[in-house]
């Protein structure tokens, strides 16, 4: 029966022979992060998970030329960032944040570690947020996921802005403790409290 975990390098090893199974480890490994990457920049979702995925197809016509995963990793990122760039300069119209990235992705080493590190922090958060309980889960998505109000929160399920307030709060307080618990990384501890205070 075969393992359930493999070290880096039987999967680095197994990716370069050209076995396939290698390919599915990484696309699990980064796609969901890529895809956080992708739609950050370009706001367009569908269009983030096509160039996600073509990044996977590029990974795969060089796989002889990486020796660790983070090597896959930042050429994903970078092979993302390119594509995204491309993706928005040929957009006609462009909405202020978009023309702030088409300003800003030439300074990659900057941009690229701060949105990996976003990246990643995205991932585990939306996993996080899952788990909160209904109405905390929901108000928290609208604020920091879909860019709504307080009022419009209110307004859309029919509680007070107080109330609002109340469940972000709330979330805010079991996301907190629930990373402390977790032990996660202080990079990705910093992500949460640079991500919780845009809003």
């Amino acid at each position: 029966m075969e393992k359930l975990t493999k070290d880096e390098h039987y999967w680095i090893d197994e990716f370069r022979k050209g076995n396939e199974k290698a390919l599915a480890y990484f696309f699990r490994l980064h796609y969901r992060s890529l895809c956080y990457f992708v739609s950050k920049m370009i706001q367009d979702d569908a269009e983030a998970e096509d160039i996600a995925a073509i990044s996977f197809i590029k990974l795969w016509d060089r796989k002889d030329s990486f020796e660790k995963n983070e090597n896959i990793k930042a050429f994903l990122f970078i092979t993302c960032r390119n594509a995204s760039l491309n993706f928005l300069k040929q957009l006609e119209r462009r909405t202020i944040r978009q023309e702030e990235y088409v300003r800003h992705l030439s300074d990659i080493d900057d941009v690229v570690l701060n949105q990996v590190v976003e990246s990643e922090f995205l991932n585990v958060l939306n996993q996080e947020v899952e788990q909160l309980p209904e109405q905390c889960s929901k108000v928290f998505s609208m604020i920091y996921f879909e860019g709504k109000k307080t009022d419009e929160i209110a307004e859309i399920m029919g509680i007070s802005v107080k109330t609002v307030r109340n469940y972000k709060s709330r979330a805010i307080e079991i996301l907190h403790n629930s990373f402390l618990k977790k032990k996660v990384s202080d990079a990705l501890m910093l992500a949460m409290f640079i991500f919780l205070n845009k809003k």
